[in-house]
């Protein structure tokens, strides 16, 4: 900690207020009509804050509030005696809003999570800094408010923090009615070096866990507070410690059998998980039903290039076929805008994703996030613009707002081949065809039987999709008669996969049009020269050091 005031005196039981900051609402990840169609008001409520709850003194009094879930009114944060916010980069709008809202009603706030940590500068006027894991950190920070300390920065070692001795999140501080699904997390890293990705400048290259014991008792608290459902495993990469996951899961499993099977699994690895039939046996008995997988590029150069090695030397497709083989489908992300493109990228990368039958692909732009290996070499060759690291207001995430940096192919080839694969994947047609082919492919078990509320629950809900995509969307029906009666015919197992599917397509389709309208105007703006390159950021300049994150939110593996 430095340069801190302390005030002479402090309330006993300081009222503290979590506020989590609302998303960017132009985002692939906003899944709005498929949330509403479950009856929720958002995706997943915020395991960080919920996390870093546990972590403080139980004499505090806490409230939480979802800005993505419920809106914050004055009156919350003038109940307050300190406001705890922070996100990640699509965030940054929202929390430098309530920044904004508590100094001018006279209250301190307190920021951490992934972007502050690692872009402390854009948020200069909190009155604390908190970077690094909470597990590491938090004492110090309460200590120092207790003590009367009104401001200061206080930054946790990296990767230092246990795990192992992290709490149950306090589950009881959201109601479950608002959210899709609910997050827990096992471990925290991965061990692979993606020059893109901030995960190993976050959390580091040796995957940390909480033990078989730990993970169980959280689960035994979802029960005990009486959700039931989708819960997801928020990890990066679920497989970076194959040895402690491995011990883990037929623990998971038992825990399942003896209590009816009332969870099922989402989560993040990396492909190699289709080389190991032991650990997809393991997490299909467990149920998982689905994974979200970085394949990044169908381009083996690039993959090198980039330091995904882990994707090279092997069959995307026949990857992602042992993997639904297994009983669990693949959604996956993509990336347009690497050095070492040439010429026409749109035509293997759609190629590669129909012949993967991945229905939902998450195509992204290049994005230099601050902090990483990319970055750092960008900036090294002085092609990185200057407010890189800072969040326009109308970008959702990096499928509007990426290529912060002076690209080495022409940006409207690159925009051009974006353009291409995200009109050619999400065409209905196309769409439809994977899901029909992946729910083929796909081989469901069983778990248990369905109580007759969850069976009446799931028939409203059929129903309700059923009208959504005949009276709503008629533009789509038959494509999806089509698909949901071949399902039900050849592999009713997957209909509850395939159902999901086409629900995320009511977001996916009008959102691909909107990327689509946006990168229209871009190259428009380019081709008559209305768009001026930004400034640079000086090539000499050494970037401020990675920290950890106390964000305990989820990216990519």
């Amino acid at each position: 900690m430095h340069e801190q005031d302390v005030a002479p005196t402090a309330r006993l039981h300081p009222r503290v207020l979590l506020v989590f900051p609302r998303f960017n609402p132009n985002s692939f990840w906003n899944f709005r009509p498929a949330y509403e169609m479950y009856g929720a008001r958002c995706v997943a409520p915020p395991l960080g804050l919920m996390t870093l709850a546990a972590l403080l003194p139980a004499h505090w009094d806490l409230r939480l509030v979802d800005r993505n879930a419920q809106e914050l009114a004055d009156e919350e944060i003038l109940w307050a005696d300190l406001v705890l916010t922070g996100g990640m980069l699509p965030q940054q709008n929202d929390t430098l809003a309530i920044i904004g809202r508590c100094r001018g009603l006279g209250r301190p706030v307190c920021l951490g999570g992934p972007d502050p940590t690692s872009n402390p500068a854009v948020y200069e006027q909190a009155d604390f800094l908190v970077l690094g894991e909470a597990e590491g950190i938090i004492d110090r920070f309460v200590e120092a408010w207790e003590q009367g300390a009104r401001s200061g920065r206080f930054d946790a070692e990296k990767f230092k923090a246990n795990v192992a001795e992290s709490p149950i999140p306090r589950f009881d501080l959201i109601d479950f009615k608002n959210y899709l699904y609910v997050g827990v997390q096992f471990s925290r890293g991965c061990p692979f070096t993606c020059e893109f990705c901030d995960i190993i400048e976050l959390y580091g290259r040796v995957p940390r866990t909480k033990t078989n014991e730990q993970m169980l008792a959280e689960l035994d608290r979802l029960v005990e507070l009486g959700y039931r459902g989708h819960v997801d495993f928020v990890d990066d990469n679920l497989i970076g410690n194959k040895k402690a996951i491995k011990k883990f899961l037929p623990e998971l499993t038992r825990w399942q059998q003896r209590h009816g099977y009332p969870f099922q699994f989402s989560t993040e690895a990396s492909l190699n998980l289709a080389d190991d039939a032991e650990l997809l046996a393991m997490m299909t008995a467990a149920n998982f039903f689905v994974i979200f997988t970085g394949i990044e590029s169908p381009d083996e150069d690039t993959l090198v290039a980039m330091q995904k090695k882990q994707n090279t030397r092997r069959s995307i497709a026949a990857s992602v076929e042992r993997i639904y083989e297994a009983g669990i489908y693949v959604t996956a992300g993509f990336i347009v805008g690497f050095d070492t493109e040439r010429g026409d990228m749109a035509t293997p990368m759609a190629a590669c994703i129909e012949d993967s039958h991945i229905p939902v692909a998450m195509v992204g732009l290049l994005h230099a996030l601050p902090n990483t290996q990319l970055m750092r070499r960008l900036r090294r060759e002085g092609r990185l613009f200057e407010d890189y690291n800072v969040a326009p207001a109308e970008a959702g995430d990096q499928c509007t707002g990426g290529l912060n940096f002076v690209t080495l192919r022409p940006r409207t080839e690159i925009l051009r081949d974006y353009r291409r694969v995200i009109e050619e994947i999400y065409a209905p047609k196309a769409f439809f065809e994977r899901t029909r082919v992946m729910t083929r492919k796909l081989k469901r078990r069983s778990f248990g039987v369905r109580s007759p509320e969850i069976v009446k629950g799931e028939l409203k809900l059929l129903a309700r999709a059923c009208w959504r995509m005949t009276c709503q969307r008629p533009d789509i029906a038959w494509h999806f008669w089509k698909t949901f009666i071949h399902c039900a015919r050849h592999n009713p197992e997957a209909l509850e996969a395939a159902m999901m599917n086409m629900v995320l397509y009511l977001h996916l389709y009008p959102f691909s049009r909107h990327v689509i309208a946006e990168l229209d105007a871009r190259i428009a703006d380019m081709e008559k020269g209305a768009w001026r390159e930004p400034g640079l950021m000086p090539a000499e300049a050494e970037p401020e050091p990675a920290l950890a994150s106390f964000g305990l939110q989820a990216a990519g593996a």
